[in-house]
């Protein structure tokens, strides 16, 4: 499964160019964000970006693959790691939480600018997601079995999860980046507050 679109390693400037289309992707959609706007909100010319990415599309292959394979690779370790269900649904809702509040380049991946993706990244990107999703719901599921967690729809919890963190990403941008690395444990802990079995 291929998940590289720029070129190159991932070099401070390329970065920067990723975390800029994070947010054109965000504020105008990918459609409508242009090469040209990329690179004038990192203060390049047009013909200077293509040193570093190959096309529109490729950045964000690249952007949606990243956050896929850190979900994919959390998860796998956390699932592997000791600890009960509990602990392993709050180590996932803290990551969410965490990626939500300071990793930028997450936002066109978590958010709805993957369903650009063009076959096969699309189905590659799917099967990456629903493959996490099963597995995190899992574990929700095995949490309500050992008795740590309230027995209520798994899916609804999974669900819910995922839609409370998305305001970080909008709110996040005001604040300073140590107010935003404090914010993960707050929200796993509001979270996980109103599932825990009593």
């Amino acid at each position: 499964m291929s998940n590289t679109g720029t070129k190159g390693d991932h070099s401070p400037k390329k970065q920067e160019i990723l975390e800029a289309a994070s947010r054109l992707f965000r504020d105008r959609g990918y459609s409508a964000t242009s090469m040209r706007d990329l690179a004038r909100e990192v203060n390049l010319k047009a013909s200077s970006l293509y040193n570093h990415i190959d096309s529109k599309e490729d950045i964000l292959q690249a952007i949606c693959f990243s956050t896929a394979h850190k979900f994919i690779t959390a998860i796998q370790e956390i699932e592997q790691g000791s600890g009960t269900y509990l602990d392993k649904v709050k180590a996932l809702v803290h990551l969410h939480a965490e990626v939500a509040a300071i990793d930028l380049t997450s936002i066109a991946s978590l958010n709805d600018e993957w369903r650009h993706l063009p076959e096969p990244y699309l189905s590659q990107f799917l099967y990456l997601r629903h493959d996490y999703e099963q597995r995190f719901v899992n574990l929700i599921r095995l949490g309500m079995e050992e008795g740590s967690l309230r027995k209520m729809d798994p899916q609804i919890i999974f669900y819910t999860i995922l839609s409370s963190v998305r305001w970080l990403y909008d709110w996040r941008l005001k604040q300073s980046p140590q107010t935003s690395q404090k914010i993960p444990a707050q929200i796993a802990e509001i979270l996980l507050g109103g599932i825990l079995s009593s």
